[in-house]
């Protein structure tokens, strides 16, 4: 039972990352749908690199690095072009999906290198995780630069007049959304799961999406949804475990992508908002033009 633990949190780390780096993204007004297709890249480089060099360092660099430069890609697009932020996502995400399967192709098995230490078969990445949320929340709603990453995405207009970039703070949100991708997809490669294969996630990224406004955009509350979604995700793999003959592994590995959709449903609704508090950055998805 322990061991099925460990593997959902390390699961949950997963989800954790891509999506605390979404969460940061979309306080300061900035939407990336193409989130999936940020991990996919982190985890080809970082699984193709390790495999060359023989060294989880350069992989985890490798794949950190191609996560900040599609996440600058994005902002490129959608802050300096003020295109339309969900096709510059659904772009890097139809890109992410092609190139890396034509990239990874060579690479399709087994990573070939010793797994990486855990503690008492818990992943260091988890504590890493729990430690990025701690660090995310008090950057946001207890330092001026967390007031300013708020006031952009709440009031991109009146942050200016006050002082603050609107553009500088939306480019360092989107190199921070990308490098945690990236992370992400470089966990999935090189320690959940080391073997490469095309579209290796089957859908990850999406959930991950889902999870930042399941959290209502509260780092605590995401890691509470990731933990969720990862034991639900790891169950679906071994349902035997716990419910032994109930229902086949294929109807419960649909659970935590099916879940997602009466999830965002109920906090969609105008109740939840107000009995809840639902804080939707007011500017999300919406260019910013200095006037």
């Amino acid at each position: 039972m322990w061991e099925l633990l460990a593997r959902s949190l390390e699961a949950s780390t997963i989800f954790l990352f891509a999506a605390l780096g979404e969460l940061i993204n979309q306080r300061a007004g900035v939407l990336n749908v193409g989130l999936e297709g940020l991990m996919l890249f982190g985890g080809t480089t970082a699984f193709i690199t390790a495999q060359a060099t023989g060294s989880y360092p350069l992989g985890f660099v490798a794949g950190l690095a191609i996560g900040g430069l599609l996440g600058l890609a994005h902002g490129f697009f959608s802050i300096t072009l003020r295109g339309d932020q969900v096709v510059s996502g659904m772009g890097l995400w139809i890109l992410s999906f092609g190139l890396t399967t034509y990239l990874g192709n060579p690479h399709t098995g087994p990573l070939g290198l010793g797994r990486i230490a855990s503690f008492f078969g818990l992943s260091p990445f988890f504590v890493l995780g729990v430690a990025l949320v701690g660090i995310t929340w008090f950057l946001l709603f207890r330092t001026t630069q967390g007031l300013a990453i708020r006031s952009v995405g709440e009031n991109p207009a009146a942050a200016e007049g006050s002082g603050i970039s609107v553009t500088a703070v939306r480019y360092v949100c989107v190199l921070c959304g990308g490098v945690l991708a990236g992370l992400s997809g470089a966990a999935y490669t090189l320690s959940y799961n080391p073997v490469w294969n095309y579209n290796f996630l089957m859908g990850w990224g999406f959930v991950s999406l889902a999870l930042v406004f399941f959290s209502m955009w509260n780092p605590w509350i995401l890691l509470a949804g990731a933990s969720l979604f990862g034991i639900m995700w790891q169950l679906s793999l071994s349902p035997e475990l716990v419910l032994p003959g109930v229902l086949s592994r294929y109807v419960w590995r649909m659970v935590p992508f099916a879940i997602t959709i009466p999830i965002l449903s109920v906090i969609s609704t105008p109740w939840f908002r107000r009995r809840w508090g639902l804080a939707r950055p007011e500017a999300l998805g919406r260019p910013y033009e200095k006037s």
